[in-house]
């Protein structure tokens, strides 16, 4: 049962519900989950069976009394209330993502217009921004954004940002698997997984966000390592989603070997050894016809190893 891998002390890891495309996983009266999956209540939250695919929309329980998704489609719960629609358009919305990704520092005014419009005229830096603030101050509060003469920052101290909750998720994942504290692990390498494979700002396209993107990218190699070892670690049914994991990192990242060495050792626990010996062939092939290279000590020792078990 998936309760078992959440720590009783850690409830807040995980919160998953299968989402209709890719709506926002803050809205949860906008999801539509799946009848026959079975729900378990642990600590007041819904729990659901993890389903790993591109359709599932993540979210921490949470007592902030906002919440703020920017992976993904840009979701803004207050109380329960959504505030997102009330953004004032494609600009409002860059708007207040630039800020919520910078709202621990003081935004030079300069620096937010060319992140809105590339090449802005400095003359008018003022008056294109001013009625933007005004509207988001509407939405949020008159003090939600500090407006000094040549600075702004954003002024929600208490909120959730699930950009930086999977930053947070991925440090304790990768923690508990040096410590192979598996159970410990699982939920938040999830967590981290769910949020960055949720993509950001698509269809917009600026440097900050290529910046971002590639963060996530890489966010998203480490939580599927995570998951791996923690599924490895689990065993019994965990070992399907060390498989996927597994072949999700050689799709993603051909040339890390790390996803190569998860799938051959969840294969091999799951009693599949020729598969996983075809598994460094694959390997092999790839650095070869890409690189002109043998793959590394560490993953040919493993190859021996389930070489010398046949």
């Amino acid at each position: 049962m998936i309760a078992s891998h959440v720590p009783p002390d850690h409830p807040d890891y995980l919160v998953i519900a299968l989402a209709a495309g890719h709506e926002p996983a803050l809205a949860p009266d906008q999801l539509h989950l799946a009848p026959s999956l079975a729900r378990i209540l642990v600590a007041g939250f819904w729990l659901l069976p993890a389903v790993y695919g591109h359709d599932v929309g993540v979210t921490l329980a949470s007592l902030h009394r906002v919440r703020i998704q920017i992976c993904g489609p840009l979701a803004i719960d207050r109380d329960g209330q959504r505030l997102d629609a009330r953004l004032p358009g494609r600009q409002g919305r860059l708007l207040f993502t630039y800020l919520v990704v910078n709202r621990h520092r003081q935004v030079p005014r300069d620096e937010l217009a060319e992140a809105l419009w590339r090449e802005p005229d400095p003359a008018a830096v003022d008056a294109r921004l001013n009625p933007l603030l005004s509207k988001l101050r509407r939405v949020f509060g008159a003090d939600t954004v500090d407006g000094r003469r040549s600075t702004l920052r954003l002024c929600l101290p208490e909120a959730w940002v699930d950009l930086e909750a999977a930053a947070e998720a991925i440090h304790r994942a990768e923690s508990s698997v040096v410590q192979q504290d598996w159970a410990r692990a699982w939920g938040p390498a999830l967590t981290a997984l769910f949020v960055a494979e949720r993509g950001f700002l698509p269809g917009e396209d600026a440097p900050w966000i290529d910046e971002i993107r590639h963060h996530l990218t890489e966010l998203r190699l480490r939580a599927l390592e995570c998951y791996a070892a923690a599924g490895l670690g689990l065993g019994g049914t965990e070992l399907a989603g060390a498989v996927r994991a597994g072949r999700q990192l050689i799709r993603l990242a051909p040339l890390r070997e790390s996803g190569y060495r998860y799938l051959m050792r969840a294969l091999a626990a799951q009693d599949n050894l020729a598969e996983a010996l075809g598994v460094y062939g694959q390997l092999s092939h790839c650095l070869r016809d890409q690189l002109g290279v043998s793959p590394s000590p560490a993953t040919r020792e493993l190859y021996e190893h389930f070489l010398a078990a046949t």
